[in-house]
């Protein structure tokens, strides 16, 4: 079976717009999929990235662009400015390793119920109940979000450093496990065809 290390920031629209269809690509082509969320401050800062707020207005108006065109494309109504963005994605991705860990519901639900509370609910993600809602609604037992802080924080730190050894600076990014990258929910379809070409 092929593989998949799946890295992003839960904080990411660009992975909120491309985690279903994610999935799907993955379930059609019989692919496994390691979930490695990052700290993406850390990860821009290594590979020369930068973030948001620092961005030139240019940029940012561009993608402010690109987010409305892609929302529609979609389908998939977000809150462009939200009210809890940024904050600290954390506990969030401590509660998605432990879950992965735990194998006992679906991380891709876990993970996009996150999401959309970012950029569809208006809720913070770094509050317990938050994480605790989206657990239970994955099927994972919402006290997951309480346990394994210390290891979460272990592997949150070592997802940022695989990242970076494997060539990866943004959020969503697909690594197959021939080497071959993948850089952005716009690439998912090229994605798609390269593992149907492998079989």
């Amino acid at each position: 079976m092929s593989h998949i290390d799946y890295y992003f920031t839960v904080l990411s629209p660009w992975a909120f717009f491309g985690g279903k269809r994610f999935a799907q690509i993955a379930d059609k082509n019989g692919v496994s999929v390691t979930f490695k969320p990052v700290d993406i401050g850390q990860l821009f800062s290594r590979t020369g990235g930068q973030l948001p707020k620092d961005r030139h207005p240019s940029r940012m108006e561009y993608r402010m662009q690109e987010l409305k065109r892609w929302s529609k494309a979609l389908d998939m109504p977000i809150n462009l400015n939200p009210a809890h963005w940024p904050t600290n994605g954390a506990p969030a991705s401590y509660a998605i390793i432990a879950a992965q860990n735990a194998g006992t519901g679906d991380v891709g639900v876990l993970v996009n119920a996150l999401m959309r509370s970012i950029w569809m609910d208006e809720k913070d993600i770094a509050e317990d109940a938050v994480i605790k809602e989206c657990l239970s609604e994955a099927g994972f037992d919402p006290s997951l979000a309480d346990s394994g802080l210390l290891m979460g924080a272990e592997t949150y730190a070592k997802n940022t450093d695989d990242a970076v050894n494997a060539g990866v600076f943004g959020s969503p990014f697909y690594v197959c496990d021939d080497g071959e990258k993948f850089w952005g929910q716009d690439r998912l379809d090229l994605l798609d065809a390269y593992l149907a070409e492998r079989g």
